[in-house]
């Protein structure tokens, strides 16, 4: 039981004095002894945190194996709000503890003292001081940093704990196909839960084969399987016979009714980058020691920052720390100034970004610009929608700041001005110093309708096919993008379009798809403004051609590869199929990446009937 700083335990015979009135003067917890019972109240809960993470996590291996599609998309919502419940009961009971001694900087400074002792015996210690620095967070709302009170910087060079064992297992010394099938079945799942696993494999070895230029030495594979949405997938990396670089490597598996297949076999830097973007879900992956697991995957991706992969595992709360750190690092080393974003004006968001640093910062502004009516608290609501939702690889993930501190000498003045002007309500300068309270970081991509002023006619052709095949995408997992002009979405590195542009994101289910009504009138067909009602949630498809701004051949492509996006019926088909509970899941991966023989058709990679699309891309 936790003992209160209000209370002590009563000397023998309390009951009898208390009987005759009397009772001795209450006696305060010491600084000393108050600092080790929060920090080992912190612990507890971050043991509870971690021990539900993991409960919640090893379920993913029975929702794939009974198909519970719907299971594993609960289990991933109910994940993502873990950290959140169990951070509340702490801070009500730190609270409690520390009563009016809660804001006592020097007891704090004890208390992470003693937590940080105590999480020297942790297998997920990085993970445990993020905790702590949640929990200060809480109670001080800190401007800047404060490394009396928080682990800005670890507090360990190197790991703490002894490493039992590495996070891979090697295997070598038979022909390929035997190495493939071994894999599947002793990291995957047993033999007799696959269909065709002989054919697969010998398949999948062929693939590999080419790729590497020739025979394979060794492959050494990540013990866990990592799972998200339908998919489950093996990682690691193939080493060639021949001297060379090891190649990353990722098998994809389905699961349907005749059992479980080996989809597709993913190689090289770019398609385990894809499948670990930071568009996408994260992974459900168990893991006793996330360190070494981060450290092998950046081997495979070595451009991905440590943040990036921390979140694909379902650490986002360290992913910041350790996002917060690298910014940290790369201000003190580099000297450019921040600026604002090239693109459009926002209507809504002030956008401004450091040359030097690939991601871009995001605040709202104090008043929106006509038309748009919606409130600050609206916004903040979208962007957690997208937070908690399945983001099918066209979301960009943004994480969320309070109470940022920048040298004022980094900012542009012209930007300044502008921040000072705009967004007031979130920006303050103090002495030397730019505050800001509360604002998003996005990795940075190229705007669409930049990139398609600048890029040649074959790259402009192919994302304006992606770029309607983005919309279908997100339709399948029940958003629609609300605003469909081409500044709101990006291109990525990897020529992927992404939608960027949140405040007037929603449901496919929540919206009406109409045909636009004839007129029966020359005065109904003249008019300059509807001569029909129109509600909030209306939306009438045939008119988003006369808004995209696209060159008339780029419209063109787009009607022909993408002509459904402009038909309500098509809309409120997938409306139809949503409603029905059907999973639409969006893969990692195109049709070229998949095994001969395999086909869209099965149960674990459905499409919807309606907004399809002419390139074979799920």
């Amino acid at each position: 039981m936790i003992e209160s700083a209000s209370q002590v335990q009563s000397p023998d015979g309390i009951g009898d004095k208390a009987a005759s009135g009397y009772l001795p003067p209450v006696r305060a917890l010491t600084d000393s002894r108050l600092a080790a019972l929060c920090a080992n109240a912190a612990y507890r809960a971050f043991l509870s945190y971690q021990a539900e993470f993991h409960i919640i996590t090893r379920r993913a291996a029975d929702r794939f194996l009974r198909c519970d599609w719907l299971g594993a998309y609960a289990d991933a919502a109910e994940r993502l709000g873990l950290y959140g419940r169990v951070l509340d009961g702490l801070v009500v009971a730190i609270h409690g503890l520390m009563g009016n001694r809660l804001e006592k900087k020097p007891i704090w400074a004890a208390i992470k003292a003693v937590y940080s002792s105590l999480i020297t015996h942790c297998n997920e210690w990085e993970i445990a001081e993020s905790f702590f620095n949640s929990l200060t967070r809480r109670v001080f709302a800190t401007v800047g940093v404060n490394q009396q009170v928080e682990f800005v910087d670890s507090d360990f060079d190197a790991p703490p704990t002894d490493s039992p064992s590495t996070v891979q297992r090697a295997y070598q010394g038979a022909e390929l196909p035997a190495l493939l099938s071994a894999i599947l079945t002793e990291l995957g799942f047993p033999k007799e839960r696959y269909a065709e696993l002989p054919a697969a494999s010998a398949a999948a070895a062929a693939r590999l084969e080419i790729k590497l230029g020739g025979s394979v030495a060794r492959i050494e594979m990540i013990e866990s399987i990592f799972f998200r949405g339908k998919g489950a997938y093996l990682v690691g990396s193939a080493f060639p016979a021949r001297d060379g670089q090891s190649l990353p490597l990722a098998l994809a598996l389905l699961h349907d009714r005749t059992g479980i297949t080996l989809d597709a076999v993913l190689t090289g830097e770019d398609d385990i980058a894809v499948l670990f973007s930071f568009t996408r879900s994260y992974f459900r992956v168990e893991t006793e020691r996330p360190y070494e697991l981060v450290r092998f995957l950046k081997t495979l991706m070595p451009r991905k920052r440590l943040a990036e992969l921390y979140m694909a595992i379902g650490y986002h709360k360290h992913g910041k720390t350790e996002f917060y750190r690298d910014f940290l690092r790369h201000l003190d080393a580099s000297e450019d100034q921040f600026e604002k974003a090239e693109g459009s004006r926002g209507m809504v968001m002030l956008v401004f970004t450091l040359p030097s640093y690939d991601v871009v910062f995001k605040l709202i502004k104090d008043r929106f610009d006509y038309p748009k009516d919606s409130s600050r608290s609206e916004v903040m609501r979208k962007y957690r929608l997208v937070f908690e939702h399945d983001r099918a690889g066209r979301l960009v993930e943004a994480y969320e700041f309070e109470h940022l501190r920048i040298a004022l000498n980094r900012f542009r003045p012209e930007l300044l001005e502008e921040l000072q002007r705009c967004a007031a309500n979130s920006v303050s300068i103090e002495g030397e110093h730019v505050v800001i309270r509360h604002l998003y970081v996005e990795r940075r991509v190229r705007p669409l309708n930049l990139y398609l002023a600048e890029t040649d006619e074959a790259a402009a052709r192919a994302v304006v096919i992606d770029y309607g095949q983005a919309i279908k995408d997100l339709a399948a997992t029940n958003i629609f993008p609300g605003d469909l002009l081409p500044k709101n979405f990006g291109v990525t590195r990897h020529g992927r379009v992404v939608f960027y542009d949140y405040d007037e994101l929603c449901w496919v289910t929540d919206c009406d798809f109409r045909e636009l009504p004839a007129p029966t009138t020359y005065e109904e067909e003249i008019a300059a403004e509807p001569w029909f009602s129109v509600h909030e949630n209306d939306i009438f498809p045939e008119e988003f051609p006369c808004f995209l701004d696209f060159r008339p051949d780029l419209l063109q492509t787009l009607v022909g590869y993408h002509g459904d996006l402009f038909q309500a019926s098509a809309w409120r088909r997938v409306q139809t199929a949503l409603r029905a509970g059907s999973v639409l899941d969006i893969f990692p991966y195109g049709a070229e990446k998949r095994l001969p023989g395999k086909s869209d058709s099965s149960e674990a990679a459905p499409q919807t009937e309606s907004l399809k699309s002419k390139t074979d891309e799920r």
